[in-house]
């Protein structure tokens, strides 16, 4: 059984398509962030001979060891991201595309 389990996640207010939608974007800021994270890392130990050592010390641990899909389910499940409902605005159809469709 997975866990947290999708009803969980979605507390009754989002279905599934909302939530896949929500944890890849969650995943690719946490992607977006490790690659950051790492970038940073190899600047720093760029003329250390024990280089591969400190630039895994200098990763966060949470975004290293973990898939980002994983970490994003648990920050969703935590609290730490939101998913919100946007209002959609509706766009009326200029007359001419009504008209040409009703013949």
């Amino acid at each position: 059984m997975l866990y947290p389990t999708i009803k969980e996640l979605t507390n009754d207010e989002f279905n599934r398509y909302e939530l896949a939608l929500a944890t890849a974007k969650c995943a690719r800021l946490i992607t977006d962030e490790y690659v950051r994270q790492r970038a940073v890392a190899e600047a720093a130990s760029a003329n250390n001979k024990d280089a591969e050592r400190n630039l895994v010390n200098m990763i966060n641990k949470e975004y290293r060891d973990e898939k980002a899909v994983k970490n994003a389910i648990t920050k969703i499940h935590a609290g730490e991201f939101k998913i919100i409902h946007t209002e959609e605005a509706v766009e009326e159809l200029p007359e001419e595309t009504t008209e040409a469709e009703a013949e």
